[in-house]
């Protein structure tokens, strides 16, 4: 499995500058974040590693990055939300269901709720039992070595144990 977080978004700019939430509501990836996607994304595929579906968070920034990964590497996009942010800042309000759906009309969202990210007061704790749960979902999987998880710093912090930057991307075993 590769983990890869989203490339740079709009709030990660106002955010590594001032270190205060600008209040940007489920922001959108930057021209140098797509760019960042773009080549982890070739750098991927020059490595010949087989991926043969990419699951992506529902959030904006990460169903972007997904769909530049995908286009890359052709294969398939599924949204699973329980890689998901830890919700903590206004970047981790979501979009409903219905307009992503309308904006990403080749994925399929029906099973999230209409609002299906969580309030802004998620715990650690709640974090690490999501990443845990993902873990042991995806070590079920006869394919996870052929998946690539699009997925956000809060996250992948509470599954791996370390911070990614943006649009970095690593090699994860869930059966470790």
């Amino acid at each position: 499995m590769i983990l890869i977080r989203h490339g740079q978004s709009e709030f990660n700019v106002h955010y590594s500058r001032t270190g205060i939430d600008p209040g940007i509501v489920d922001p959108h990836l930057t021209a140098t974040g797509r760019e960042q996607v773009r080549e982890a994304a070739e750098a991927i595929q020059r490595a010949e590693r087989p991926i043969a579906r990419v699951l992506t968070s529902p959030y904006t920034r990460a169903l972007q990055t997904a769909e530049i990964v995908a286009d890359v590497l052709k294969v398939p996009v599924d949204v699973e939300p329980l890689v998901r942010e830890h919700a903590k800042f206004q970047c981790d309000v979501g979009t409903c269901r219905s307009v992503l759906s309308q904006s990403w009309p080749a994925l399929k969202f029906d099973h999230l709720e209409e609002t299906w990210w969580p309030a802004l007061d998620e715990t650690e704790a709640d974090v690490f039992r999501r990443a845990r749960s993902f873990r042991e979902r995806a070590a079920a999987w006869s394919d996870w070595r052929e998946i690539a998880v699009v997925s956000h710093w809060g996250f992948l912090l509470r599954l791996t144990g370390r911070s990614f930057a943006n649009a970095e991307h690593s090699p994860f075993d869930p059966m470790v």
